[in-house]
């Protein structure tokens, strides 16, 4: 298996469930859509502690990996070798923590090796990580160095190994920067050949017309840093970004940021404001107070968070059309560094080397290529089909099993079942029914280290690790939300499947003793560990990252409902760029064409009941040969209810409810998918000119 590693970018595009393309049949049909990852595997052959490794994406599943009623449903007859031994259930740290190998890694938790092992008990509380937990840390780190997947220094691979490459290396003076604004859609700041291009020069003019005070700062901020280094190296001068941004509106004023002041509850999460933005009244305010607004401790509570209601929906990842994707990845880089660099934190971004891989397989395989080739099998695959097939499997078995993430399966028989499953997974010849549940949840750590490029990606890997010296728990989670944003969209589906799998084993806590903190703490060193970064850190940095990752891990999981939406001040910049981009258009357009159209406006207005005022609107159902369909306003109608009224005109329409969404098409927004609770009246106010259609949900 390629023991080289690269990450990708994290960008956060819409997250697909695994529902649509999976059999809804056996007992974990409900659970398999989400095809997450569930625990580490001990049979991994990468090397180092907090590397990010290869990461993929899993989604459908048939004869290849996904749920079908044959293999996901629970086998019949007894399988005891599928259940951990009763004496190690009962205490499983004790049986797996063999004192480790002299040339095994050397730095393992002074828990374990200065104190003696405390009862096996389980800490109730979820607000901290004890050290108990930690030690879990250590031990499956341990089992990842002792099987093979996180060789130490001076450790080689094993046998067939691709000899070890570095992923990723450090930016040269300026490249940092290039980068960043070359991915902001900015390249025309420092980039003359582009100075000429009309459309490009609009589109940034447009872009950072909508930029708040935080975000234009971040912007400012890089180009002056490139146009120092530009002059040092001697090349042409670089336009100033100053000549491009508008002067700040007098609404910008800090008084009028919602949700920014000092008296805001913890628990209330405001998206109606760039967390950037608050994040400065924050600063500003503790400073005035002279307050230390350092990091928060990584073991404190872990609020309640809640997202203020907002009448016109909650946009979800998934929600909004490929081209106000695009918008919006520009718009959450702006916003995440502007929010870091109000906290004083300075990112260093590594840049991700080219690495030869496997182009075939299951394990090692770049999730790309893996999603590629079960894409030719079942178009729309999110998730890779080994990975939804593991975690249905784990799942038919039942989650209840002590220890499910936390006990290894055996060694050489994970490796032995890793090579059949690359002879046999898709010809549909694999023993699923003699698959241990241990050994199951091994394989599933294994593919996670063992993805040639990081899950979190090699661009952002630093960030993520930077989210906990922010001040707050809220700023941790406004960081995390926006990371998950910028995510590839094939390393954010595959995150999400994993962390919705996740919650599924913590639910099941009462048997299986797998806390959120437990599972934390045992996925963290999978998720985080690449080939070659232990080499690259200190002993003391190594232990101070097995809490900060853990850390990370547990926030992803305790969380996933919030940061897989889009804050609505990043809708707003989005339409509001839309806005401007229609202005400059219909400016360079004829009259004629302009009468033409308002003419056609005002004919397709007359269609409507009670031409002329705002109580109507008319809902399109092409997919279901419903010409259209007029829906009066009121203050409490919400988009379910016109899905409801929709069926209930339409008897012929075989299609449920929760399989159909109403649009949101045109005027300030490409398209956008409704969510039910959306309140009509008040999204008709804020995007008069939209089309609102029903048709089956593109997710």
């Amino acid at each position: 298996m390629s023991r080289q590693q690269e990450s990708q970018g994290v960008v956060l595009t819409g997250y697909h469930s695994n529902a649509e393309l999976l059999p809804k049949t056996g007992p974990c049909a409900s659970s398999c859509p989400s095809a997450q990852d569930h625990e580490p595997n001990s049979h991994s052959r990468r090397t180092g502690h907090y590397a990010v490794q290869q990461s993929q994406n899993t989604h459908h599943g048939d004869r290849y990996g996904p749920c079908t009623a044959a293999s996901c449903t629970k086998t019949t007859g007894p399988e005891p070798s599928s259940q951990p031994n009763p004496n190690a259930a009962a205490c499983p740290r004790s049986q797996h923590s063999s004192s480790p190998k002299p040339g095994s890694s050397p730095r393992h938790s002074p828990i374990s090796r200065s104190r003696a092992r405390p009862p096996c008990q389980r800490c109730n509380s979820q607000d901290s990580l004890d050290e108990l937990e930690m030690d879990d840390y250590w031990k499956e780190v341990e089992n990842i160095t002792r099987t093979g997947g996180g060789a130490g220094r001076g450790e080689g691979g094993g046998e067939g190994e691709v000899p070890e490459e570095e992923q990723q290396k450090i930016s040269e003076e300026g490249e940092q920067e290039e980068a960043w604004l070359t991915e902001a859609g900015l390249a025309r700041l420092f980039d003359d050949s582009l100075a000429a291009d009309q459309d490009q020069e609009e589109d940034s003019a447009v872009f950072l017309s909508t930029l708040t005070r935080t975000q234009a700062a971040a912007v400012e901020r890089r180009v002056a840093s490139l146009q120092q280094t530009l002059r040092r190296r001697n090349r042409q001068h670089v336009p100033d970004v100053r000549d491009i941004f508008r002067p700040p509106e007098k609404d910008d004023d800090l008084s009028k940021l919602k949700g920014g002041s000092e008296n805001e509850t913890e628990t209330e999460l405001n998206v109606e404001v760039a967390f950037s933005e608050q994040a400065l009244t924050y600063r500003d305010y503790h400073q005035r107070l002279k307050v230390n607004t350092g990091p928060s401790s990584p073991d404190d509570k872990l609020p309640n968070f809640r997202l203020l209601r907002d009448k016109t929906g909650q946009t979800r990842i998934g929600d909004l059309s490929p081209l106000d994707m695009k918008k919006v990845h520009r718009v959450v880089l702006v916003e995440m560094t502007a929010l870091f660099d109000t906290a004083g934190i300075d990112l260093k971004a590594h840049k991700a080397v080219k690495l030869k891989t496997k182009e075939s397989g299951l394990f090692g395989v770049p999730l790309a290529t893996l999603l590629d080739q079960d894409q030719r099998r079942a178009s729309g695959t999110k998730v890779p089909f080994i990975l939804q097939r593991l975690m249905c499997h784990i799942e038919a078995e039942g989650l209840n099993t002590e220890g499910l993430l936390r006990i290894p399966g055996a060694a050489t028989r994970v490796k032995s079942l890793c090579q059949e499953l690359e002879s046999s997974f898709y010809d549909g010849t694999f023993p699923w029914q003699q698959l241990k549940q241990h050994d199951a949840a091994s394989l599933l750590k294994m593919f996670i280290r063992e993805l040639p490029h990081p899950l979190l990606t090699v661009e952002y890997l630093n960030a993520f690790l930077a989210v906990n010296n922010l001040p707050t728990k809220k700023q941790q989670l406004q960081a995390l939300n926006l990371l998950v944003l910028l995510l590839p969209e094939a390393n954010r589906d595959t995150l999400k499947a994993l962390v919705e799998f996740f919650q599924r084993v913590i639910d099941h806590q009462a048997k299986n003793k797998m806390t959120l903190n437990n599972v934390s703490v045992v996925m963290a060193p999978n998720i985080f560990m690449f080939k070659g970064f232990r080499s690259k850190v200190t002993e003391q940095q190594e232990f101070s990252m097995a809490t900060s990752t853990a850390n990370i891990v547990r926030l992803l999981i305790r969380y996933q409902n919030l940061l897989w939406t889009i804050p609505k001040f990043i809708v707003t910049q989005v339409r509001h760029q839309n806005m401007e981009s229609h202005r400059k258009q219909n400016k360079e357009r004829a009259v004629r064409k302009l009468l033409k159209k308002m003419t056609t406006e005002k004919t397709s207005e007359k269609a409507i009941p009670e031409e002329g005022s705002q109580g109507f609107i008319r809902v399109q159902a092409p997919q279901f040969n419903k010409v259209s369909m007029a829906v009066q306003l009121t203050e409490e109608l919400l988009a379910v209810d016109v899905l409801t009224r929709f069926l209930s005109q339409d008897c012929s329409v075989a299609v449920k409810k929760e399989e159909l969404c109403l649009y949101e098409i045109g005027g300030n927004i490409k398209e956008r998918c409704l969510d039910g609770e959306t309140f009509m009246k008040d999204l008709f106010q804020l995007n008069p000119t939209a089309e609102w259609v029903i048709k089956v949900a593109q997710k």
